[in-house]
């Protein structure tokens, strides 16, 4: 067992020979949108998403599904899983099954079974002081997604958000593979602050980050300031602040935004600082504009996350 219970990471991951190593993970929720294809495309992003943060490539996928047969129409599920599937063969996998319930609420997603080379294993706990924390997608989802569900989005808002998450990360970790990234993790219901805190503690470090580079969606920061954060942000933010000193010169929404959960978010990874400014510009140029350096990993024996503003 390379990453398995005793050091609980996004994946497990199980040695079968010198060369190969199997990943697995498996992810599910209730619908962050009204329209079940695009649904079904962001719930099997999402669970994809911990084969690429742990340095894999997906390879087979099986179907989750709760589904309320007595109110629902089956048209509704079979759109659901065209969207998964599209997103499992855009990723490179096949389908090969899975299983569904009777279930009073629908839900969908992943068991996801991936490849690596043991030596090609990310974690979360390996940081090095000095190098530099690369978020691939802006923060504010959870918030976008509360507006939605409130219907005060526009449809094009609602449509932009909804393919940002929908979008894979296997982009960001073919980038990766060509760098020197000594960890990674994907940003998901915990939010930003909550995953680096899993990143730092037990590391002997800390990190630091400079609020103002962090990538957000522009809306996400209006709505914010009319207090439409999900409640999840709050417990994010109450549940790992003690492990967090923010600068007064922080925006408290800003703040909150750091913590705000997000569906199928960027990858968070720590590269050479010799080499973040490429990485930098080859997530552009693969499609990932937003895509920022962040932050960084330092010295620093008490755990803590610094969250600056220059």
């Amino acid at each position: 067992m390379i990453a398995g219970l005793g050091a609980p990471d996004d994946a497990g991951v199980y040695r079968i020979s010198d060369d190969l190593a199997i990943i697995q993970t498996v992810d599910f929720f209730t619908p962050v949108t009204d329209d079940p294809y695009r649904f079904g495309q962001i719930a099997a992003a999402n669970a994809l998403s911990d084969i690429y943060a742990m340095g894999g490539e997906p390879k087979t996928a099986m179907n989750l599904v709760g589904f309320p047969s007595d109110g629902m129409h089956i048209s509704v599920l079979r759109r659901v899983i065209e969207g998964g599937l599209d997103k499992i063969t855009e990723a490179g996998a096949v389908l090969v099954g899975g299983h569904t319930l009777d279930d009073p609420e629908l839900k969908y997603g992943l068991s996801v079974t991936g490849f690596v080379s043991p030596d090609r294993v990310l974690t979360k706990k390996n940081l090095r002081p000095g190098w530099r924390l690369i978020l691939t997608k802006p923060l504010g989802t959870g918030v976008i997604n509360t507006v939605v569900k409130g219907g005060l989005a526009s449809k094009e808002l609602e449509k932009r958000v909804a393919s940002l998450m929908a979008a894979l990360n296997r982009d960001a970790a073919a980038v990766m593979k060509g760098h020197d990234v000594s960890a990674c993790t994907d940003i998901t219901g915990f939010g930003l602050l909550g995953h680096l805190t899993e990143m730092v503690s037990g590391s002997g470090l800390g990190a630091r980050i400079f609020a103002e580079k962090v990538p957000l969606i522009p809306e996400a920061l209006e709505y914010g300031r009319m207090g439409m954060f999900p409640a999840g942000a709050f417990r994010n933010r109450d549940f790992y602040q003690s492990m967090v000193r923010v600068s007064p010169a922080v925006d408290p929404v800003l703040r909150d935004l750091l913590f705000d959960p997000q569906t199928s978010g960027g990858l968070l990874m720590c590269v050479n600082p010799d080499q973040a400014d490429a990485v930098a510009d080859e997530l552009s140029q693969a499609g990932m504009t937003e895509a920022r350096i962040i932050g960084e990993a330092i010295p620093g024996p008490d755990e803590m996350i610094e969250v600056t503003w220059e």
